[in-house]
C-alpha cells in the first residue's frame, strides 16, 4: 500500500492481493473486493457477522417493520448479521423499558448463537416446519424474512428459478405464520419467471415492491421484495 504525497492530496488506500500458485483469478478478484469493500470493513467494526448486516438495516430504516415487540423469523438466517440487526431493533434483549420483541432463526446448517434470538436448524421446507415455527414463537409472527439463496449452478437463470421457488415456498410460509399487518421480505435475483410470485403476494400484502438497498452490490443481480400489510388468512 502507498501513500500520494506528491501534495495532490492523499488518495484512498488500495490493498491489492497477488494472484498465488493454485488460486484463479476470479478468487483473486473476489478476494479483492472483499478486502477493499467499505461494507465488509464495517460489518467487522461492528460486530456483525457480515455485510448482509447493512442489507436489511437499510431496508427497515425506510420500511419500519423491524419495531419493538416486534416477532421475527429469519429464514436461512446463517451466518446470522440479519438476526442481530433484528434483535436489537425489536429490543429483543428487552432494554430500555420499551415492549420486547422475539427473533427465531431456523437454517439448515448450524448457527452459532446469538445474543437475544432462538436459533433452531430446521429445513423449513419439511412438512409441519410452519407449525413448530408457531409454537417456537408463541404464537403468529409480525415479520417473515429471507437472505436465501440457492447453491450457484453458474448458470443464471438456472440459479433465479431456484431462488424463485425458495422465496415462494418461503411467502407460502409467511402466509400461514404472519399476523395480519405483517410484512414479508426476501432476496431475489434480477430477471424473469416471477410473475406467479408477485401475483401471489399482491392479492395478500397491501403493498409489494422491489428494492435495492445501497449496500447491495452494484455488480450484483440481487434485489429484494418488501410485501407490507399482510391482509390475512
Amino acid at each position: 500500500m502507498t501513500k500520494n504525497t506528491s501534495g495532490r492530496g492523499q488518495r484512498d488506500l488500495k490493498v491489492r492481493v497477488k494472484t498465488a500458485k493454485g488460486r484463479k483469478l476470479s478468487s483473486t478478484r473476489w478476494l479483492e473486493r472483499q478486502l477493499n469493500d467499505p461494507y465488509v470493513q464495517a460489518a467487522k467494526r461492528d460486530g456483525f457477522r457480515g455485510r448482509a448486516a447493512f442489507k436489511i438495516k437499510e431496508l427497515d430504516d425506510r420500511f419500519r417493520f423491524l419495531v419493538p415487540g416486534a416477532r421475527v423469523v429469519d429464514l436461512g438466517c446463517a451466518p446470522g448479521g440479519w438476526c442481530q440487526i433484528a434483535v436489537d431493533r425489536v429490543n429483543a434483549l428487552g432494554k430500555g423499558g420499551k415492549k420486547v420483541g422475539k427473533v427465531l432463526g431456523v437454517d439448515l446448517q448450524e448457527v452459532e448463537p446469538i445474543a437475544g434470538a432462538e436459533i433452531y436448524q430446521l429445513d423449513f421446507l419439511d412438512e409441519g416446519a410452519d407449525d413448530k415455527v408457531k409454537d417456537w414463537l408463541g404464537g403468529p409472527a409480525d415479520v417473515v424474512m429471507s437472505d436465501m439463496a440457492a447453491a450457484s449452478s453458474g448458470h443464471k437463470q438456472t440459479d433465479h428459478l431456484r431462488i424463485v421457488a425458495l422465496v415462494e415456498a418461503a411467502a407460502y410460509l409467511a402466509l400461514d405464520v404472519l399476523e395480519e399487518g405483517g410484512t414479508f421480505v426476501a432476496k431475489v435475483l434480477a430477471g424473469g419467471a416471477e410473475q406467479e410470485l408477485l401475483t401471489l403476494l399482491k392479492q395478500h400484502f397491501e403493498k409489494t415492491i422491489h428494492v435495492k438497498p445501497p449496500s447491495s452490490r452494484k455488480d450484483s443481480s440481487e434485489k429484494f421484495l418488501v410485501a407490507t400489510g399482510f391482509k390475512g388468512r
